[in-house]
């Protein structure tokens, strides 16, 4: 009873935020979406929108059919997709999922070179998943998933890519721009600056400040590592990023890289795919090009020593 073309239409619908704006998406008349709904709607025995003035707002069933849309439909475009490139015998795209915000710079590195030794195949970023980055692979947005923290499931294998170091960035006038480490308490009247992530991922949080049962003062997020930069540079807040890549910024803003705890924050990225394309010549190669370009080597890029 439920076809793919149902399921199509509510996705529609839901990103379009209107009929017309839908049936422009659908390539189809006003008219003919009108008819489509209506008759889905018929066959089903239950209403999947109201109207409320000019909005249409999804019903129980509607948001049970949209969820199963979201699941479904990316996996049908994915398969259509691989035997696309089946057929012509070419590798397509190679989709790569972010949960690391500062590793752009690494994946530059990556995928430079890559691109070179594959030119049948074009590289995707994505950064936003509805399902989050696990949810993502499952779901076939994704091919591969740059990550500092993997949560391993069955069917997902994750390969460790570097280590690194997270550390407090300060402007170089700082208080704490000369310590040995910072503790918890050395953050409590700070302005924390960090990307929009939960708490609960991001390690000054989980690995200092909430063991501690303290909070700095403030907390900011902003998108992009550019701007946090310029920001604790001007002496409006600290934030923490991996230590390479404060050194790497360090040319040219007036920042100061300084240890977290007494012991330090050791991480390590990781790649995760879908353990079923673990074998996939394109895929493979990107993984081990990718344990390749470690953090030395984006240091040495920069024209900095350890």
């Amino acid at each position: 009873m439920i076809e793919r073309n149902h399921l199509e239409v509510l996705r529609a619908v839901e990103a379009g935020g209107s009929l017309t704006a839908a049936a422009e998406r659908l390539h189809l008349t006003q008219s003919a979406l009108s008819h489509s709904i209506r008759k889905l709607e018929q066959q089903l025995g239950t209403p999947l929108w109201l109207r409320e003035g000019r909005q249409l707002q999804l019903t129980q069933a509607g948001k049970y059919l949209l969820a199963l849309a979201n699941r479904l439909l990316p996996q049908f475009e994915h398969a259509e997709l691989q035997i696309d490139q089946f057929a012509r015998g070419q590798a397509g795209t190679l989709r790569i999922g972010m949960e690391c915000h500062p590793c752009y710079q690494w994946l530059l590195k990556v995928v430079g070179p890559y691109l070179g030794h594959w030119p049948t195949v074009d590289v995707d970023v994505k950064q936003k998943f509805q399902f989050g980055g696990i949810g993502a692979l499952f779901g076939h947005d994704i091919d591969l998933l740059v990550t500092p923290d993997p949560l391993h499931r069955p069917g997902l294998v994750f390969e460790p890519v570097f280590d690194y170091e997270q550390v407090l960035v300060v402007h170089s006038g700082h208080r704490l721009a000369h310590n040995d480490w910072i503790s918890a308490q050395d953050l409590e009247p700070e302005i924390l600056i960090t990307y929009p992530v939960a708490v609960e991922r991001l390690d000054v949080y989980t690995h200092l400040l909430l063991p501690a049962n303290i909070r700095p003062v403030r907390h900011k997020t902003i998108e992009t590592t550019d701007i946090m930069l310029q920001m604790v540079a001007a002496g409006r807040g600290v934030t923490a990023l991996p230590r390479w890549l404060v050194q790497e910024y360090q040319q040219r803003m007036s920042i100061v890289p300084v240890q977290l705890g007494e012991t330090g924050i050791g991480k390590q990225i990781f790649l995760g795919c879908r353990e079923r394309d673990r074998n996939v010549d394109y895929l493979s190669a990107f993984m081990k090009l990718a344990t390749e370009v470690r953090r030395d080597d984006i240091a040495l890029d920069a024209g900095l020593t350890n």
